[in-house]
């Protein structure tokens, strides 16, 4: 099938989170609570994740689900009897932030079902995005809102159409923990267009160390490419191999771009990971900054001379 490629320019609006993960790098922490939930600082990491998605314009956001995600749907949600009893005790700060994640964003949800991999949990969107353009954010990564990737993303596709990826460098020996593209330069320093893609390859198979992380703007044309392709590795359907298809032949949902991305990442997926993202941001907010890192300072000092 070969789009009108003048429909993968519109104005994207719609951003899809999957978070129907169990979360097990996590447990016993996840046996009942979402991963998504996990605070990071004070906020819980999927609220980092809306914002990035609206920062860039997308305030249509659809959360595809699975069991025991109730507490995401409330986080969103209106919580009276909370709000009530801080605007009596008159604590409009705590009440500031608890409305906030309420009105961020139009947010809708959808069950994955059978956890068949990203790219059934993506293709469990196509009803709510129908034949627009649109993204994908993976609540794991937590771009820094000072490095805006996911506009830089959404003007890429703009004016290429297609599909755009968010790429890293990292070192060759860690690549096989990642989807891996082949690329080649653009006029633009920070964007590659893709040539091949393959997820997780063995290091010596590698074709670059270009590595796939967790934002995508897609072209509608990847819901009828994943509908026809078959479980790949860890016998799930894999996001990377169905864009392989749009790479290999670009009638079907134009080009395929990469944003090398050289800013400020988090990798909440990874419990050391999640812990230095903590440290991190807690050092730069206004209000605990300043003895968060004088403690801190103290702390390192005495475990250096111990």
């Amino acid at each position: 099938m070969v789009l009108d490629m003048t429909s993968s320019r519109t104005r994207i609006t719609k951003a899809v989170i999957p978070a129907a993960g169990l979360g097990t790098r996590f447990l016993p922490a996840t046996k009942a609570t979402p991963k998504e939930m996990l605070p990071v600082v004070d906020k819980p990491a999927i609220q980092y994740v809306v914002e990035e998605a609206v920062s860039a314009g997308l305030a249509d956001v659809l959360m595809v689900t699975g069991r025991n995600k109730r507490p995401l749907e409330d986080h969103f949600d209106r919580n009276y009897e909370l709000e009530e009893a801080l605007r009596r005790k008159g604590d409009e700060a705590r009440l500031a932030a608890v409305e906030e994640s309420t009105g961020l964003a139009d947010i809708h949800y959808v069950r994955q079902g059978d956890p068949r991999g990203l790219g059934h949990a993506v293709l469990c969107a196509s009803d709510h995005v129908g034949d627009q353009p649109f993204a994908v954010l993976l609540g794991d990564d937590l771009i820094d809102p000072r490095d805006p990737l996911l506009a830089r993303m959404t003007a890429i596709q703009g004016e290429c159409g297609g599909s755009v990826i968010a790429l890293m460098e990292v070192d060759p020996s860690q690549i096989h923990l990642y989807g891996c593209a082949a690329v080649e330069p653009t006029a633009d320093d920070d964007t590659v267009r893709i040539t091949g893609l393959v997820e997780k390859p063995d290091v010596a198979d590698a074709p670059s160390n270009y590595a796939i992380i967790g934002r995508y703007v897609l072209d509608p044309a990847i819901f009828e490419v994943l509908g026809k392709t078959e479980p790949g590795r860890g016998n799930e359907i894999q996001l990377t191999d169905a864009l392989q298809t749009l790479v290999a032949d670009p009638s079907i949902g134009g080009p395929v771009h990469g944003v090398v991305f050289r800013g400020r990442r988090y990798d909440t997926g990874d419990r050391g990971d999640y812990l230095r993202a903590i440290v991190r941001l807690a050092c730069e907010r206004e209000d605990l900054g300043e003895d968060f890192r004088s403690w801190l300072r103290t702390y390192v000092a005495e475990e250096m001379t111990s």
